[in-house]
């Protein structure tokens, strides 16, 4: 069964158009991220299928049910803020339970859930804490069990680790794949974090100002973008483009190449000098300034004695580039 499936859909706050035309399915059991700049619609989008927010036109179905007319406690979804939005006077039993009692369900059956995401979110020991208590990471957790209780058709993350420091996002992050695995649930994942898209997805959407610009899985969309604003969005460091300095390249024209595609030859196709040295241990990033002034990003495999100010010769292989017109569209290689 199809978990959700938009099209057309349309959204503006008076005239300014957030949201353009999007069409897209989520298959049952899919974990599926938004992910695009700020601004871009992403988290309108998501309003949007919770039903926090009304499409100006197009069609909502969740789970094969349109939903456009549906308040969002019937929609059966699940959301888990940025904010985690727990209440500070309960403890973290009673946030889980909260929704449940609403819903009048027996006592036995919310036990039998909580008790299960409880376990399977290691909260055991917090159970009988107020969120007052908890680092971030274990109310986010909290939040994240509270929509698991539900037991609904459509899991949507927003932001969820924004405020999250970087090694308890990287715990969070491997919890929240590892809960995917085991519910076999449908998810949709919002953030503007391109290692998180391409860590956590099965299925990447990239947005742009309100519009789909390409949908497929990480790596498909990161060794074939549809265009440049892909190409250069997913990937850390960031794709070097070029229109100078390389030999040959028709005007109007932008070469893309990986970092990693970028190595020292000494009968490399392009010169430069070093310009910051970032020396990671297991990587080493050189920012290298060409003769005709662009800035490249050269990532290499372990540590390298280079320095700033040493000049170099960057060579790469032609079959790892891309090719982008002036409007920045994928031109196919021949």
């Amino acid at each position: 069964m199809t978990a959700l499936k938009l099209e057309k859909i349309c959204k503006s706050f008076g005239s300014v158009k957030v949201l353009k035309d999007i069409d897209l399915v989520v298959e049952d059991g899919e974990f599926v991220v938004f992910v695009g700049p700020s601004g871009c619609g992403k988290s309108t989008l998501l309003r949007v299928i919770a039903g926090l927010e009304d499409a100006t036109s197009g069609t909502v179905a969740i789970g094969g049910d349109v939903v456009n007319n549906t308040a969002p406690s019937k929609r059966g979804i699940a959301m888990v803020f940025q904010s985690y939005a727990l209440y500070p006077h309960l403890t973290v039993r009673d946030n889980m339970t909260l929704g449940l009692k609403q819903e009048k369900q027996p006592k036995n059956v919310i036990d039998e859930r909580v008790n299960k995401a409880v376990q399977m979110l290691d909260l055991t020991a917090y159970v009988d804490r107020r969120p007052s208590d908890l680092s971030g990471g274990q109310r986010q957790r909290v939040a994240i069990g509270r929509a698991i209780v539900r037991e609904p058709k459509l899991f949507l993350f927003d932001e969820p680790l924004s405020n999250l420091d970087a090694a308890l996002r990287m715990n969070t992050r491997i919890e929240i794949a590892d809960l995917h695995r085991k519910l076999s649930a449908s998810m949709i994942y919002v953030t503007h974090d391109q290692t998180e898209a391409m860590t956590l997805a099965d299925k990447i959407v990239v947005l742009r100002d309100g519009r789909v610009e390409q949908t497929g899985s990480p790596m498909e969309l990161y060794n074939n973008p549809a265009n440049q604003f892909v190409a250069g969005f997913l990937g850390s460091p960031s794709m070097n483009f070029l229109t100078r300095s390389v030999a040959g390249l028709p005007q109007g024209t932008t070469l893309g190449v990986r970092p990693e595609h970028l190595a020292l030859a000494d009968d490399g196709q392009i010169k430069g000098r070093i310009t910051h040295v970032e020396r990671l241990g297991g990587d080493t990033n050189l920012l290298v300034t060409t003769a005709e002034d662009e800035t490249l990003t050269v990532r290499l495999f372990g540590q390298h004695m280079a320095n700033v100010g040493d000049a170099v010769t960057l060579g790469f292989d032609a079959a790892h580039t891309f090719h982008f017109d002036a409007d920045g569209k994928r031109i196919n290689k021949k």
